[in-house]
């Protein structure tokens, strides 16, 4: 691939008025024949929130941030902004950047992790884009998973900063634990890749960083058949068991989660911490990195590693995950 000419912002997705909702459950499922009934069930959710996820608007001020600081570091490269789920999809923005004439783009995802769901359905969604648009389409080049990024690691620890401090005024010479939460999925997808390695890596560092505490790592927001076994603990469990084992103030770190999107405002906001509350833990729970000024210096690193050969950075036990990815990385199964 030569010098890329375009950025391109690729995330989820997710719905930004109550007559949307239903429209993206389905396409969220597209193909896996789950019956409206079920996706009625999900959709309450939504309209607890009015029918808006957050998803959007934080990426669209993500965007503008990284407009700005390309343009003040030199660049001007333009960045389009698409997602898999929802408007604005993916391929339409693919037909945008072929009708403004771009031939070569990098592609940073808004996922920071290795899994079928965060990894590889980007490199499916990304090529059957390009099919579309045919010989014209521009060559696309997905930038490298980022979970062991120091600017990453560094937003996060400055999000959980604040209402850590305010728990430890609270809970006094006890202290707090941290509880790092991240989308549940199937243990069979699991086996097949890093997901949990790197989750269980940024969980080390970011509590290394905030100081001599104790932490662990908890799922939510599981779906589909309960016959189906996924990655557990489930985070209201790990709630109780702390709770059980004498804990009274715990932060919760949502480090699954760039943006606070559904799974954060509803499944933890609305659901797992007024539970906790109600039993009697102090809990909070730090804010996403979402456009914290680190994300956005990590994403011109990513874009200069392949523009200008920087070269990677990474902190932990792991080092720099390469990139591309290689072509049977995260199988389904």
């Amino acid at each position: 691939m030569t010098a890329p000419d375009a950025v391109l912002l690729l995330s989820f997705g997710g719905p930004e008025g109550p007559d949307e909702v239903m429209p993206f459950l389905r396409h969220v499922v597209k193909g896996r024949n789950v019956p409206d009934s079920r996706l009625a069930k999900v959709a309450e959710g939504y309209a607890e929130m009015g029918g808006i996820s957050p998803i959007n608007e934080q990426n669209r001020r993500l965007r503008t941030a990284l407009e700005r600081a390309l343009r003040t570091s030199g660049s001007n490269l333009p960045v389009y902004f698409g997602n898999r789920h929802w408007h604005p999809f993916l391929s339409d923005t693919l037909a945008k950047m072929t009708a403004d004439g771009i031939e070569q783009a990098v592609v940073f995802v808004t996922s920071p992790y290795s899994s079928y769901s965060s990894c590889r359905q980007y490199l499916e969604a990304m090529a059957d884009a390009q099919r579309a648009q045919g010989t014209r389409a521009p060559e696309l080049f997905k930038l490298r998973p980022f979970y062991n990024h120091p600017e990453f690691i560094r937003a996060w620890v400055d999000r959980a900063r604040e209402p850590l401090a305010a728990l430890q005024h609270k809970a006094g010479p006890k202290g707090v634990s941290l509880l790092f939460s991240a989308h549940s999925i199937p243990l069979s997808i699991a086996r097949n890749c890093d997901y949990v390695m790197q989750l269980g890596e940024v969980a080390r560092l970011v509590a290394g960083e905030l100081g001599p505490t104790r932490f662990s790592l908890a799922f939510q927001s599981r779906s589909g058949s309960p016959q189906i076994p996924w990655l557990e603990p489930d985070i209201n469990d790990a709630l109780a068991k702390a709770q059980t084992a004498g804990e009274t103030h715990v932060l919760m770190i949502p480090i699954g989660f760039v943006s606070d999107h559904m799974e954060v405002v509803y499944d933890l906001d609305r659901g797992s911490l007024p539970l906790a509350r109600r039993n009697g833990l102090e809990v909070e729970r730090a804010q996403t990195v979402g456009d914290h000024p680190a994300m956005v210096q990590m994403i011109e690193e990513l874009i200069r590693e392949h523009t200008h050969g920087l070269t990677p950075r990474a902190v932990g036990r792991f080092g720099a995950r390469g990139a591309p990815c290689a072509p049977d990385c995260c199988p389904l199964a």
